[in-house]
């Protein structure tokens, strides 16, 4: 079965096409950070005007390098949520007018599910796409190399700029919350210290960057939340009035040990919860996924048990993770009408 994924949640525009929900045919992402970049983020209206411009264009691109026409597409599966409202109907009603001139079922594809979905795929070599690991693996036991290994039940922890959640995956449709953020998402405290900092936009990966060989040697808090749950807005003001009070500022030295604060809950608190909750396998998922602290520390901890990691092409906005979960929510017997909503806020999983 052949979906057409089709992501426009926030500043990528990005089509993919997926047979049976893991292999990857092409998958084509057209980045907005230059545009977005003088103003220190997103401005929502620019991203909705440049997804307008680019859509139609990058459907084509992706058909085109999979090999296929709009005839040999099985069903289209498009985010409809949570995400910037302008962006989203983008994608959304192209998506409604393939489905309607084809006559193909249409699925609304939560955003969050869609990072989870991330870790089903890999790339299809045989297509002509430039060759990527579709995921890494950490485990005492021997790697396999096909992704299809990984399926329900596993936990998934999913960081981004937006989220930063805990999530059952019971079965493929079936998704529970175990924790979540209490204030600011783990990528949006990377973004906010970055400014701080005076780092240029997209903050999390300068931080990364700069942070690579440098001890964290400072000693900053790590919010204890009841459960599973994570705080980092404590942390952000303490690294804020750091380096405020600081005469000479070692950029470096702050932007690792704030690194090694978040990324540390992050990791121990998952553990924590795969522990309790009787899971061997965890997924990692989601933008802040790519940060190169946090894939080690999450091999580091979770020595022992099943850990996947989306290459960090899939960890960002892309609609091959969508096309995925497209794929496994019309197996399910999933299907959205042309009357089908776009849901700038959260939502619950598993529904439209």
């Amino acid at each position: 079965m052949i979906i057409l994924g089709i992501e426009t949640s926030c500043d990528e525009t990005s089509a993919a096409v997926v047979a049976d929900g893991r292999r990857v045919l092409s998958n084509i992402i057209a980045s907005q950070v230059d545009l977005h970049a003088p103003f220190g983020g997103v401005v929502p209206e620019i991203a909705a005007r440049r997804h307008i411009e680019c859509i139609g264009f990058i459907v084509d691109e992706a058909l085109a390098k999979a090999g296929v026409g709009l005839a040999d597409i099985d069903a289209y599966a498009v985010a409809n949520g949570p995400g910037l409202a302008g962006a989203l109907l983008v994608g959304l009603n192209y998506a409604k007018g393939l489905a309607f001139v084809q006559k193909k079922p249409l699925i609304g594809v939560h955003h969050i599910e869609g990072h989870v979905c991330a870790n089903f795929v890999t790339e299809d070599i045989s297509s002509g796409e430039e060759s990527l690991e579709g995921y890494e693996r950490a485990s005492c036991a021997i790697a396999n190399s096909a992704s299809s290994e990984l399926q329900p039940p596993f936990l998934s922890l999913v960081v981004s700029g937006g989220h930063t959640l805990i999530l059952a995956v019971e079965d493929y449709d079936t998704y529970r919350i175990v924790g979540s953020t209490r204030d600011d998402a783990a990528g949006e405290a990377f973004d906010k210290i970055a400014r701080v900092l005076g780092l240029p936009y997209p903050g999390g990966p300068e931080i990364d960057k700069i942070s690579q060989g440098v001890e964290p040697t400072i000693a900053f808090p790590r919010a204890k939340i009841s459960g599973f749950d994570f705080s980092f807005s404590g942390l952000k003001t303490a690294v804020a009035q750091y380096v405020k009070k600081q005469e000479q500022v070692n950029t470096a030295e702050i932007a690792a040990s704030f690194q090694e604060a978040v990324v540390d809950v992050l990791a121990k608190n998952t553990l924590a919860a795969a522990e309790s909750k009787g899971f061997d396998t965890i997924a990692l998922a989601g933008g802040v996924a790519c940060n190169s602290a946090l894939r080690k520390k999450m091999r580091k901890v979770c020595a022992g048990k099943n850990l996947f990691i989306p290459a960090p092409i899939y960890c960002t906005d892309n609609a091959a993770m969508i096309a995925s979960r497209g794929y496994f929510a019309l197996r399910d017997g999933k299907r959205d009408g042309l009357n089908l909503n776009a849901f700038p806020g959260s939502r619950s999983f598993g529904t439209s």
